[in-house]
């Protein structure tokens, strides 16, 4: 029987109160880039391209992290809807170490090498040296942005989803607001961009701790820091070192993908700068999407609600085709706006609009892929093919044509990029096929 899940308005009103605040968060945190590079490519090309390399240590960062976050999302969702609170106490604490011990490490790598970090993504010795300055300062806010993220997925799974989004997007807002008042009050370019990203994190942190204290929220218990759940500590290690596998696997891949536009000269950096801050934009609903609808689903396969959860992962990957056809529409809208906001030389411009056109057809992809492997697949515990997946469709394919056409063969800018794009829509097949074995459907609970 077919099932029309658009009338069904008690799981449209579940998905939309738990997808809209985190699609918004995430959409705002986007925000932040996309204004550190309309504001800085407003003044000075070098500037904007130089911050969006430096970036790349963040989005390495935060995929090392998401390995953690998404295992306390994970369980803490399927333990909320089994009502255990002991046991999320216990996830919470042992989030809190892993993030800590991880934002320490790039913390030190970017304040003391960042040099080193920077050359990995361009040998332009002028955008170095611009984004030497912005990782120096920026370090201190990669140390605290582990503990925010462990705080707000509390607050998240739960059900004051609300909550972190107002949270995480009035960070958003100070951040803006600062960038513009450094960057064009105190012509501080690259440095304003970075001091207002470290007060902006500081201030979330804060306000996701006070929040955490409040009558019905969760807080951090101190005493279960400093114990040892076995049981709870192996099932946690079980499901992050797969997820955390598959963010590093993506995460160095796709930072490749920067790095080879970077070698490729200033302008294909700059273009890509660019196309990757409006993909960012549109791609925050997908991660919005996929986290609202993973919660949900967790909610219903941790309450031994199989069919449901079943049901329910489905529905999310019908909206996901039907989101990425939308949003490749989207891309191909904005391309003429994306053009004249920012000063790019003529060929800087050429090389975007070919990009715009390459990157509206790799959105069907990007939203299925994240909606069904990192929502509805580990909402279930089914960590492992994201891993093994990547592997395959980045690492034996995309990244091997990519590096060979731009060390070797030298190929056009726009086939080289396309290249970095082939393996979210080579692996949408693969994907479906994956998700119809329903292997995902299980209850992980204790």
């Amino acid at each position: 029987m077919k099932d029309n899940f658009i009338k069904d308005k008690t799981f449209i009103k579940a998905l939309l109160n738990h997808a809209l605040p985190i699609c918004l968060q995430m959409i705002m945190f986007a925000s932040v880039s996309a204004a550190d590079a309309f504001m800085l490519g407003g003044i000075e090309q070098n500037s904007m391209a130089a911050v969006s390399l430096a970036s790349q240590i963040q989005f390495v960062q935060n995929l090392v992290l998401s390995g953690t976050i998404s295992t306390t999302a994970l369980l803490g969702a399927q333990y909320w809807g089994k009502k255990d609170t002991n046991s999320i106490d216990d996830i919470f604490a042992l989030s809190i170490r892993f993030t800590a011990f991880i934002s320490f490490m790039f913390f030190v790598g970017c304040y003391f090498f960042p040099r080193q970090l920077m050359m990995l993504y361009t040998n332009e010795e002028v955008l170095i040296e611009i984004g030497v300055k912005y990782l120096r300062i920026t370090a201190f806010a990669y140390l605290i942005s582990g503990l925010t993220q462990s705080f707000i997925t509390m607050t998240r799974i739960s059900d004051h989803i609300k909550t972190a989004a107002i949270i995480s997007c009035s960070a958003v807002v100070i951040n803006i607001v600062l960038n513009s008042i450094f960057i064009f009050n105190f012509n501080m370019s690259a440095e304003g961009a970075a001091l207002a990203t470290v007060i902006a994190r500081i201030i979330e942190f804060s306000l996701a701790v006070i929040m955490s204290y409040r009558p019905t929220y969760l807080r951090l218990k101190f005493n279960k820091l400093l114990s040892f759940n076995k049981l709870l500590t192996l099932d946690f290690l079980k499901c992050m070192f797969p997820l955390m596998g598959a963010s590093l696997l993506w995460g160095i891949g796709f930072t490749s993908y920067t790095s080879f536009m970077g070698h490729l000269g200033t302008d294909a950096a700059a273009a890509n700068s660019i196309t990757a801050v409006i993909r960012d934009l549109i791609c925050a609903s997908s991660d919005g999407i996929a986290q609202g609808g993973g919660i949900m689903v967790g909610n219903e396969l941790g309450s031994a609600n199989l069919e449901k959860g079943k049901l329910y992962g489905k529905r999310m990957a019908k909206i996901a085709f039907i989101l990425g056809a939308i949003c490749s529409l989207l891309m191909m809208i904005v391309t003429p706006a994306a053009m004249r906001l920012v000063k790019l030389t003529p060929q800087a411009q050429y090389y975007l609009k070919q990009m715009m056109i390459v990157m509206s057809i790799y959105m069907i992809g990007r939203y299925v892929n994240t909606i069904v492997i990192n929502g509805v697949l580990t909402a279930g515990g089914d960590t492992m093919y994201d891993m093994y997946s990547l592997f395959v469709t980045m690492w034996c394919i995309a990244l091997p044509l990519a590096a060979l056409g731009t060390y070797v063969f030298h190929w056009p800018v726009v086939v080289i990029y396309a290249c970095t794009c082939l393996d979210e829509v080579g692996k949408i097949p693969w994907t479906m096929y994956h998700f119809s074995k329903y292997k995902w459907v299980k209850d992980l609970t204790r």
